[in-house]
């Protein structure tokens, strides 16, 4: 039985401050990065630059989440950089499973995500490549929004579809206390939580708490 992982996106960080903010989720499993193009998302974020300066600053895993489009091309250069998991949108990705195997060969764990328009059967197919599936519980692009609760039935469907494989199921948007202990009964094990964290006045208490409250249910 695995225990619940607390990432928090530093999407919601004080990006002046990095290595004060990063100091503060110390106590985390994993540290978010969410890239957005701009493109595939109505948002701009930030990339490769603040990836690198995110790795050379935590010795935490990092976990980069590339909201963009044409991530067969980009994605690898991240496996390079020493990302932990490297996360694209099965709506982005023209060739996942050969994505997936190039991100392995560079040492990387392989992410696929879903919008949550994007249907769990539509990755059935290929999502044995990958080492996680990622349930978008909001619509990509921004932070602070509220967690979409159709998307609890989907979480549901998601753990049935990965199983007993070793394929972690995390879910991003809107993970607070009040949300978090739903989305691990309904099957999540790995959470990003932003305004949860960063919001919070004690990081590493708000950490304590969520994993505590996930731990409940999970995993």
């Amino acid at each position: 039985m695995r225990s619940p992982a607390i990432h928090p996106s530093i999407l919601n960080c004080d990006i002046a401050h990095l290595a004060d903010e990063l100091a503060r989720v110390s106590s985390a499993d994993g540290v978010h990065v969410d890239v957005m193009d701009n493109h595939f998302v109505p948002n701009l974020s930030w990339g490769m630059p603040v990836v690198e300066a995110v790795l050379a600053t935590t010795s935490l895993p990092v976990d980069a989440h590339l909201m963009i489009e044409d991530p067969d091309r980009w994605a690898p250069a991240y496996a390079e950089s020493g990302c932990d998991v490297v996360t694209v949108h099965a709506e982005a990705a023209a060739a996942p499973v050969r994505l997936a195997h190039e991100l392995h060969r560079l040492g990387a764990r392989a992410g696929l995500a879903l919008r949550p328009a994007t249907s769990v059967e539509a990755v059935a197919d290929v999502v044995q490549d990958f080492d996680l599936l990622l349930v978008m519980t909001v619509e990509p692009g921004f932070g602070g929004q509220r967690f979409l609760e159709p998307m609890l039935a989907k979480i549901e469907r998601a753990r049935r579809l990965v199983g007993s494989a070793g394929i972690r199921l995390q879910v991003d948007g809107g993970i607070t206390p009040q949300t978090i202990e739903r989305a691990a009964e309904a099957g999540a094990e790995v959470f990003v939580a932003g305004s949860a964290v960063y919001r919070a006045q004690d990081a590493q208490a708000a950490i304590s708490e969520l994993r505590s409250l996930a731990g409940r249910h999970c995993c």
